[in-house]
C-alpha cells in the first residue's frame, strides 16, 4: 500500500484484478494529497487506465497526466480532492467499450468489424459496478453515492462512459466523454441515447471534440447529440457541457491539454469553467 503524506499523490497497484465477468486486468488507484481515512472522497473511474498516469505503460509513451492536473487544481483550491481508479484495457478493448444494447445484431456487427468475440460491454460494466466499485468503496474512504461517482474516457472510452451512465444512472452521477467516437455503429448509439438517457436533474455530462485527424469526423454527430440534450431539457454549462477545440487532434497529448475541464465541471468549487487554465 502507499505511504501517506500531505503533499504527494499516492498510487496503489492491483495487477491482474480478477472478475467473474471479464478478463483480469491491472487496476491503478490514485489517492489525492493528504488522503486520510477519516475523510471521504469522490471517485472517478477511468477507462484505458494504462494511458492515465504512467508514460512507460501508455500508448505511444504519452499520458493524460491526470495526476498532474488534479494536483495543480487542488493547489489552486479549484476542485474537491478525488480518488481516481484507472482501469486498464485488454486485447478485447473494442468488445468491452462498444455499447452492446444499441448494436442490434451483435454477431453481424462483430463479423463486419473483424472481431473474434461478441460485444461484452454489458459484462464490462457489470464488472465495474458489482465487483470493482464495491472493492474500492470497501478499501478506501469514498463517498459511494451517485453524486460523487464519475466515469471518464476518450474515443471508444467516451462511448462506454455515457453508456455506463445510461445503463446505471443510480450508480454514476456524471460521465466525461472526450473525443467520443460517435461514428461507431454508424451513429445508431444516438438513437439509443435519445430513448434511454435519463432526464436532467441528477447527472452531469461532459462532451468535447477536436477538429483534426480522427476527431475531424465527430462534429456532425456531436451537433445531433447537443440538439438531443437541449430537447431533453439539459442546460449547457450547468448539467451538460460540450466544448470544441479547434486544431486539436485525436491523441493523449490533446486530451492531456484539456483534462482539467471535466475535472472542474464535476469537482469544481466555481461554476465558471476556465478553458485556458493551463
Amino acid at each position: 500500500m502507499s505511504k501517506k503524506n500531505e503533499t504527494s499523490l499516492q498510487f496503489d497497484h492491483y495487477p491482474d484484478f480478477t472478475s467473474a465477468y471479464v478478463d483480469a486486468r491491472n487496476i491503478e488507484v490514485m489517492l489525492p494529497p493528504g488522503y486520510a481515512e477519516n475523510k471521504t472522497y469522490d471517485v472517478i473511474y477511468m477507462h484505458d487506465g494504462q494511458n492515465v498516469f504512467n508514460s512507460e505503460t501508455s500508448f505511444a509513451g504519452v499520458t493524460w497526466e491526470l495526476d498532474k492536473a488534479i494536483k495543480a487544481l487542488l493547489k489552486k483550491d479549484m476542485i474537491r480532492p478525488a480518488i481516481v481508479v484507472a482501469i486498464w484495457n485488454t486485447p478485447k478493448r473494442m468488445q468491452e467499450y462498444m455499447p452492446a444494447k444499441p448494436v442490434g445484431s451483435v454477431s453481424y456487427r462483430a463479423k463486419k468489424a473483424g472481431w473474434d468475440n461478441k460485444v461484452v460491454s454489458d459484462d464490462y460494466l457489470r464488472f465495474i459496478v458489482t465487483e470493482l466499485k464495491p472493492f474500492i468503496d470497501k478499501t478506501y474512504s469514498t463517498r459511494p453515492n451517485r453524486e460523487s461517482t464519475f466515469v471518464m474516457g476518450s474515443s471508444m472510452g467516451g462511448l462506454i462512459s455515457i453508456y455506463a451512465l445510461t445503463e446505471y444512472p443510480e450508480i454514476f452521477g456524471g460521465a466525461a466523454c472526450i473525443s467520443t467516437h460517435w461514428p461507431a455503429l454508424d451513429g445508431v448509439f444516438m438513437d439509443y441515447l435519445k430513448t434511454n438517457l435519463q432526464p436532467p436533474g441528477k447527472h452531469k455530462i461532459y462532451f468535447d471534440y477536436g477538429t483534426e485527424t480522427l476527431d475531424a469526423q465527430y462534429e456532425p454527430f456531436q451537433q445531433k447529440v447537443d440538439r438531443m440534450m437541449e430537447d431533453k431539457g439539459f442546460t449547457n454549462g450547468k448539467d451538460w457541457l460540450t466544448l470544441k477545440f479547434e486544431g486539436a487532434d485525436h491523441s493523449e497529448k490533446a486530451w492531456q491539454e484539456r483534462v482539467h475541464l471535466p475535472l472542474m465541471f464535476f469537482l469544481g468549487k466555481n461554476e465558471l469553467i476556465n478553458t485556458s487554465f493551463f
